[in-house]
């Protein structure tokens, strides 16, 4: 059995939240007051000049006579105008307010597109589970459509359950092979006061062809924000729920136990100890098997602390945990960063299909094993 997990973030679109900020202080200052502008409900005519003044900074006006709708890319955004596009301005209370309105995603380059499937077709697993992802319409076309054209398999059976993320972050899990879903559960994080207070995390028991059972625990744990030590404290919280329906599985005399995903975290991080310290989980990338494209030149002897291993020095977040069971039969492992961009140092091979940052398949590697089961 190979399983990977990638945290693809997103197949076609993505949250306008959760992209990089491409434009300076100025432009975003301005996008702010016109979006406080055309919110607000005092339309006297000194608003309406400073609206044709930010629309003309923000190169609004440069826009041709459609029948029906105007789209444009501004600041690395997409903004929709209404039909009958005119340059006056036009409001009242018997008529539409002719403003933008920002789209709430925005599509990913067509190259990217094209990457995310070449990793999931050459690490070609029986099972891959995929963090952020849009939805499961999405899924399916990119399973059916995308995958073949760079030669991967289509997996038989595609699983999303939504979660209560309105942001597109959805966790997907494909299957072939003779690998099947038998059930999915959904566990709350319940933290209280935590910003993601119904954040959950999934229980997948997958059949074998061996008809063994894998029961797969899979999670995308507190990102790290401005506040490190309140993130940090949500995913110890977290972590340790995680790690309660673990000792559950194993009491009930579950032995085939995962624990898959982005964590959010270094391993030596004390808000994954509830895994890494009070469970007998370990990493897959720990196993002497693992095996990974070196960094260029110097750093592949070197070892960078939080890094994956010795000549993969990135940062990790993405994690395979094994009970005890499925770690000592481990046949082979790795993960796959070609279509990482490297901002920096250090560097390591990538895709040629990859000229810039924009068509990276992720920013997170796809990690996997091949386990005898």
């Amino acid at each position: 059995m190979k399983i990977a997990t990638f945290n693809i973030q997103n197949l076609f679109h993505r949250d306008r939240s959760l992209l990089e900020k491409p434009y300076g202080k100025c432009v975003t200052d301005w996008v702010k007051e016109l979006d406080e502008l055309m919110v607000g409900n005092n339309r006297v005519s000194s608003n309406a000049e400073r609206i044709q003044e930010l629309a003309f900074l923000l190169g609004f006006d440069k826009t041709f006579d459609v029948p029906y709708a105007v789209m444009r890319r501004r600041a690395g955004f997409l903004f929709l105008k209404g039909m009958d596009y005119s340059k006056e301005l036009k409001s009242g209370e018997l008529t539409d307010w002719n403003g933008w309105i920002a789209l709430q995603t925005a599509p990913l380059d067509p190259m990217a597109v094209k990457n995310k499937a070449k990793v999931i077709s050459q690490v070609n697993p029986d099972i891959m589970l995929l963090q952020e992802i849009e939805d499961r319409a999405s899924l399916e076309e990119f399973n059916a459509q995308l995958l073949p054209q760079s030669d991967g398999e289509p997996f038989q059976e595609v699983v999303v359950v939504q979660s209560s993320d309105k942001r597109g972050q959805e966790m997907g899990i494909l299957l072939k092979n003779g690998h099947r879903i038998k059930s999915v559960r959904t566990h709350c994080f319940g933290l209280g006061d935590n910003p993601n207070p119904k954040k959950e995390f999934f229980q997948y028991e997958i059949g074998t062809p061996s008809r063994q059972t894998i029961w797969l625990l899979a999670a995308q744990l507190q990102e790290e924000t401005k506040d490190k030590e309140i993130s940090d404290a949500f995913r110890k919280k977290e972590a340790q729920r995680i790690a309660d329906v673990y000792h559950e599985l194993r009491e009930s005399g579950q032995k085939n136990i995962i624990v898959a995903g982005t964590l959010n975290a270094v391993s030596y991080c004390d808000s994954l100890s509830p895994l890494f310290r009070d469970t007998k989980m370990k990493d897959v990338t720990r196993h002497r098997l693992f095996k990974a494209d070196f960094d260029e030149g110097r750093d592949a002897n070197y070892f960078r602390l939080g890094a994956y291993r010795m000549g993969v020095n990135i940062k990790q977040k993405d994690y395979l945990l094994l009970s005890p069971n499925l770690f000592a039969n481990v046949k082979d492992s790795g993960l796959n960063r070609k279509a990482v961009w490297p901002d920096k140092k250090p560097m390591w091979s990538v895709y040629p299909s990859m000229q810039y940052k924009k068509q990276a398949a992720s920013e997170h590697p796809a990690v996997w094993a091949w386990i005898n089961v």
